[in-house]
């Protein structure tokens, strides 16, 4: 569905300015030429003063953006002040991920629905959820079904929902476990012929930029976006032609996973090499991605290998 843009104020509120929020804000800094519109940042006053921020220039990029910073708790602030705070935006994105903790989700989408916001945009930036369906071996992506349906009962405020598959990034972090370079070798989630879609936090940022932007309005849809899709067989071969090194190819099978799962219940990287193994609902056609569709350049796994990984 696409609505009318037209005598509508376009001001942005963002949620978070970690990775993919620092990202977005670029973007959207970038593209603000062209709409009449004000951009502002949602950060907890730790971020504001903290050493993290200060090392990284990440306040002084901010600013020098033309950005303005709302303050607030975004864990320990009730339903209604983070509404409050959202009732002054037209458009809220949430770039606050699963790092907030168990139920964030859910209270960020209620606070956007009580403040009356014309369009939401939440922290869907991973895997089409829809068809992984409930009770996956990632018990969070339960949540991300909840915020689904909180949006998609209600007629008040318009929803997008950004999937962008897996960070390119994590696809090759060591203690994933995927592309495991000391060893030489690549290790399958269910098979080599299991495929998976990546997208970097930079694309994202500056795609999701794109979509909130564009006119006439994206409403009430999932959109896609796609670095890449490939295969653990094509993620190998990539890592060869990459390292110059002959890469071993094993299989961790579904059930081998699950198993571990078992056996380590709580563990985080379990749960996910669990669920990317089964293969269902992480990874599309890149022909039907926004970024396809929109003519837009993105980093594929390939090039952000040789750019990260190097030779040796």
């Amino acid at each position: 569905m696409q609505v009318d843009i037209a005598n509508v104020k376009q001001r942005i509120l963002v949620l978070g300015a970690g990775e993919l929020g620092l990202s977005l804000l670029r973007g959207l800094a970038a593209r603000r030429m062209s709409q009449d519109v004000s951009i502002s940042v949602l950060l907890r006053h730790e971020s504001l003063n903290g050493r993290e921020s200060r090392k990284g220039g990440k306040i002084e990029e901010i600013r020098a953006l033309g950005i303005a910073i709302e303050l607030a708790d975004l864990v320990g602030a009730t339903v209604a002040e983070l509404a409050a705070v959202m009732a002054r935006y037209d458009t809220v994105i949430s770039c606050v991920g699963f790092a907030a903790g168990r139920g964030t989700q859910r209270k960020l989408t209620e606070a956007a629905l009580v403040a009356g916001v014309k369009r939401y945009f939440p922290w869907q930036f991973g895997v089409d959820y829809d068809l992984i369906g409930r009770g996956s071996p990632q018990d969070l992506f339960d949540e991300q079904l909840d915020v689904r349906d909180m949006l998609r009962s209600q007629h008040q405020t318009e929803w997008v929902i950004v999937s962008t598959g897996m960070f390119t990034s994590f696809l090759f972090e060591p203690s994933f476990g995927v592309v495991d370079l000391q060893a030489g070798r690549v290790n399958a989630l269910g098979s080599l012929d299991t495929a998976v879609t990546v997208t970097t936090p930079e694309d994202i940022g500056n795609l999701t930029a794109a979509i909130v932007l564009q006119a006439p309005r994206i409403a009430n849809q999932v959109i896609y976006t796609a670095g890449d899709t490939l295969t653990y067989a094509e993620l190998a071969d990539v890592v060869e032609r990459v390292t110059g090194r002959s890469i071993e190819r094993r299989e961790w099978s579904v059930q081998q996973l699950q198993a571990e799962l078992t056996a380590k219940p709580d563990d985080t990287l379990c749960k996910y090499r669990a669920v990317f193994a089964m293969g269902r609902g992480v990874a599309w056609d890149v022909a039907k991605a926004y970024n396809t569709q929109h003519g837009m350049d993105v980093i594929g796994a390939e090039q952000w290998a040789r750019e990260n990984l190097g030779r040796g």
